[in-house]
């Protein structure tokens, strides 16, 4: 009796690797629900009150300056170092190109566009919102600051919100956007949240951002990936037309409409001006000019139909010299 064996754990890991042979017919997009606006209208609630707070000089610009003077890579300047590469998880070059290569190993494998057209979508609307608002308030930052307690807006800097941690929320958020399974997408979020805030807390840490500069940031990028689901028509529409042009692309040049459509004979027709006539036979054996040859009368069978005769007796030509074996000629001594 023949068992097969089972897969085991690196035959599944690499089977998860191959490219699946269609595109998934059910692939999990996120909705516009209820409890997705509740959570939108929240946080660009709270991303208008820290806004406000800020503008109006709170006590969250006092903390923000006590912060500050607490100086943290002074407090401890063993993690310095691990600080400096820590950061960099929220730069747009490098993060980018990462997450760029495992969304298009993500859309390889499942014959689709929408893993990096949700990428370059985020990164669209965080240019344009955060980039507005870092300019539209040009708040300086810590290492600039002009007067104590001042809230430092409309001075010409662009750290309002902080575009590092903005980035790191979308950037490592979209990979829990796009996944698979709720149990991923849940553990995702949290990995997402973790790293973000702690590539905000480092700025802070650094000295280039106040502590309300890395709160707003984390709820600007919060807001984005939360409207994500309104931008999935775009996306699809655009896969589509992407799409059709790659099969144009593929598509054999030369070909012209008089060919007809590929598979469809093509359909013959006479030329004006001539009488359809009946075309004539072509003989396929011997030439016509010679002349027919004579057959007697009575019924005639093919070459192939008639039996074959077998011959009897034997083919050797008979011989008056020869004698046969264990006999003398009478004329020899």
């Amino acid at each position: 009796m023949r068992t097969e064996s089972k897969p085991t754990r690196l035959d599944r890991v690499f089977a998860r690797l191959d490219r699946e042979p269609e595109r998934p017919a059910h692939v999990g997009m996120p909705r516009m629900s209820r409890h997705r606006m509740v959570l939108f209208g929240a946080a660009l609630a709270f991303y208008l009150a820290i806004v406000w707070a800020v503008l109006i000089t709170s006590w969250l610009v006092r903390l923000d300056w006590q912060v500050m003077f607490f100086r943290p890579y002074q407090q401890w300047p063993e993690i310095h170092a691990f600080v400096d590469y820590y950061v960099v998880l929220g730069q747009r070059g490098p993060t980018a190109v990462m997450v760029a290569a495992w969304l298009g190993w993500r859309s390889w494998r499942q014959h689709t566009l929408r893993p990096l057209l949700a990428l370059g979508v985020s990164l669209l609307l965080l240019n344009v919102t955060v980039g507005a608002a870092k300019y539209g308030m040009g708040r300086l930052g810590p290492h600039y600051a002009t007067e104590i307690g001042s809230n430092e807006m409309w001075l010409g800097g662009d750290i309002f919100p902080s575009g590092h941690t903005a980035n790191a929320v979308v950037t490592w958020g979209i990979l829990a956007y796009l996944a698979s399974t709720p149990r991923a997408r849940r553990w995702l979020s949290a990995l997402s949240a973790v790293t973000s805030l702690g590539v905000g807390l480092s700025t802070v840490y650094i000295g280039t951002h106040w502590l309300s500069d890395v709160v707003l940031g984390w709820v600007a990028g919060l807001l984005i990936l939360l409207a994500l689901p309104w931008f999935e028509p775009v996306i699809a529409r655009a896969e589509t037309r992407i799409l059709a042009l790659r099969a144009r692309w593929r598509a054999p040049w030369g070909d012209t409409a008089e060919a007809g459509a590929p598979g469809r004979p093509v359909v013959l027709r006479p030329l004006p001006g001539r009488a359809d006539t009946a075309p004539e036979p072509v003989p396929t054996g011997r030439p016509a000019s010679r002349s027919p040859a004579y057959l007697a009368p009575g019924p005639h069978t093919t070459r192939a139909e008639r039996s074959p005769v077998t011959p009897a007796g034997s083919r050797r030509p008979q011989h008056a010299e020869r004698h046969p074996r264990g006999t003398t000629s009478a004329g020899r001594p």
